[in-house]
């Protein structure tokens, strides 16, 4: 049996060298990868404020734009039921990240006796007829569309006490906020609070338009 040749100095210190070398590079990656992390871990935490001052200004604007909503609707309802007390209020939640709004509509009697709930469950096609139109209004200036609105035989669920309100309303919807309201009705007490009006007339099959104010 022959027995491997010791290893010499030479060849001892040589591999001592290389180990060294090794540990060295590790030691100095280690370091190079802490530095890193820290750096990692410090763009989460701006990532993660960033995400958190957006989600409060989202948030914010949803709440803000919720109470103007509000107070349009409540102003819309109070114009036109003007024997009623009627309003407009908002449940805001958040679940799993993202906001919800719900309009609750509450219609307070002269007893005292509060009714709310949802429009189209709890009240008359009047009431959500209203929040409908202003609805479409709010929408149209949040977008910054055409101030331009159609209103095609829109309005036909009213009570003819409520009809003149609500004509006025829209004119005055009109002058407030620099928009055009196009209507097409039936109902006379409508046309008469329009600024402009015309009657379309059946002549030699043909549509005719004749102003009439």
């Amino acid at each position: 049996m022959s027995l491997s040749p010791l290893p010499t100095l030479s060849n001892t210190k040589t591999q001592l060298d290389k180990v060294v070398a090794l540990r060295d590079n590790l030691d100095t990656r280690i370091v190079d990868l802490l530095k890193e992390i820290q750096e990692l871990e410090g763009v989460i935490l701006i990532l993660d404020q960033t995400s958190e001052l957006f989600r409060q200004l989202i948030d914010k604007e949803i709440v803000d734009g919720v109470k103007a909503v509000e107070s349009l609707l409540s102003e819309g309802l109070s114009a036109v039921f003007d024997d009623q007390e009627l309003s407009i209020s908002s449940d805001v939640s958040v679940s799993r990240g993202k906001v919800s709004v719900d309009l609750i509509t509450t219609h307070k009697k002269e007893d005292g006796l509060e009714i709310s709930g949802s429009t189209n469950e709890s009240f008359g096609g009047a009431v959500a007829t209203v929040q409908s139109v202003l609805m479409r209004v709010i929408v149209m200036l949040r977008r910054g569309l055409r101030p331009v609105l159609l209103l095609d035989e829109s309005l036909p669920a009213f009570d003819d006490n409520y009809v003149v309100n609500m004509g006025n309303f829209l004119s005055l919807i009109c002058k407030r906020l620099g928009m055009d309201i196009l209507l097409v009705t039936h109902n006379p007490s409508l046309v008469e609070c329009s600024d402009h009006a015309y009657r379309i007339s059946k002549v030699n099959g043909k549509a005719v338009f004749n102003k009439e104010k």
